[in-house]
């Protein structure tokens, strides 16, 4: 059983910052990419930013130079600083991570969503 717990989401204004925690546990053999994932309310889920275990990341246009994913992989816990918060970044942001429990199968895992509203 794998769980993925998220942390720090909430209330901010515009030009505010927030930082995201998403930690893995249980039958963990290895981890792959580990990333973020967001939800507005009427449109579809989008990738926000993700780090693999080699350390190469990718972001989404619209985030770059405003957020940093960094990963502590002794804790199996990823990151997503948020700085210069915007009202169209209010979404329910979700932790993405590619497992393996058993060494030769990679699956996807989900976090619950942690809320982030950006006020005007």
């Amino acid at each position: 059983q794998v769980q993925l717990v998220e942390s720090g989401g909430g209330l901010v204004q515009a030009g505010g910052s927030l930082r995201l925690s998403c930690a893995a546990s249980g039958s963990i053999f290895s981890i792959n990419t580990m990333g973020w994932y967001r939800q507005a309310p009427g449109k579809q889920r989008e990738l926000v930013a993700a780090k693999t275990s080699a350390g190469s990341t990718d972001y989404a246009d619209s985030v770059k130079g405003r957020f940093t994913i960094s990963r502590d992989n002794t804790k199996n816990t990823v990151y997503l600083q948020m700085n210069s918060l915007k009202p169209e970044d209010t979404a329910v942001y979700y932790c993405n991570a590619d497992i393996s429990t058993t060494g030769w199968d990679i699956l996807p895992y989900w976090g619950q969503g942690t809320q982030v509203t950006v006020s005007s």
